[in-house]
């Protein structure tokens, strides 16, 4: 009965924190469709995009075990996921989830690119489909709080100062760093949570106009690279080696707005 019971107050307090991270939406950067403020009319969508996500990823799985690695184009995992309007309804919601689909997806895609043995890749497969009903259940339940007028509209809004929004990042992501070394993991991965959603996404629409694969190669750090190392226990260095590359990687994206900035300057 003790089980039971213990069983039940994990279940209740999982519950009360999902609900708690939906009555308080995440605010993001980027563009959001009027879709995420009226959730209820598209759940038949979100619930058909998500069976074809998974139908997608399965392809790609089944061209790699009948056919090998360049028939599978592991890679393709990112545009089907950013393909769907799903995305952003997660995104918005939960962002926990959403980079959990992340590192789901990259779990699948690194498994193929790794040569992994086919029963391996299965395993990453079954993890992030069951991580994507999981997330649909969540954007179920935030469309019943958002009907019930209980959730706020999702806004959006833009960087005003793009380098400085890249400068802001760095010096978050050093406070990352900084709570990992105070073993406070979990207030590491809120900080890297945040300066993705409230500040990266504000910059990548002007940065994927200079370099996309810049800003895939860091959506990939933000939700996958940096995210596992701090949950899998790297060490210290290993969590800021991570962080040094992301920091190159920024400083590079600085580099490129500013050129664009001159560009646009010297047309008016």
């Amino acid at each position: 009965m003790k089980l039971l019971n213990s069983a039940f107050v994990r279940s209740a307090l999982g519950a009360c924190l999902l609900a708690t991270c939906l009555l308080s939406p995440a605010a993001a950067d980027g563009p959001v469709g009027d879709h995420v403020n009226d959730m209820q009319d598209f759940l038949d969508e979100y619930t058909r995009e998500v069976g074809w996500l998974m139908e997608q990823v399965d392809g790609i799985v089944n061209r790699y075990e009948a056919e090998g690695l360049e028939a599978a184009q592991p890679e393709k995992v990112v545009d089907h996921w950013e393909a769907v309007k799903f995305h952003s309804a997660i995104e918005s919601n939960y962002i926990p989830l959403y980079a959990s689909i992340w590192q789901g997806l990259f779990g699948v895609r690194q498994a193929i690119e790794g040569g992994q043995p086919v029963a391996e890749v299965r395993r990453e497969q079954a993890q992030l489909e069951q991580t994507l009903w999981q997330s649909l259940g969540a954007v179920k339940l935030a469309a019943q709080y958002q009907e019930q007028g209980l959730t706020g509209a999702i806004a959006t809004r833009e960087a005003t100062t793009p380098a400085a929004t890249l400068i802001e990042i760095k010096q978050q992501l050093d406070s990352v760093v900084a709570k990992y070394a105070e073993q406070l993991p979990d207030e590491a991965i809120k900080l890297v949570q945040d300066a993705y959603l409230t500040r990266f996404e504000g910059v990548e629409g002007d940065l994927i106009e200079s370099d996309a694969d810049l800003v895939e190669d860091l959506e990939i750090d933000f939700n996958v690279r940096l995210p596992q190392a701090i949950q899998q226990g790297a060490s210290v260095d290993e969590v800021r080696a991570v962080v040094d590359r992301m920091q190159v990687k920024l400083d590079r994206a600085r580099e490129l707005l500013k050129e664009a900035e001159a560009s646009r300057s010297d047309v008016f």
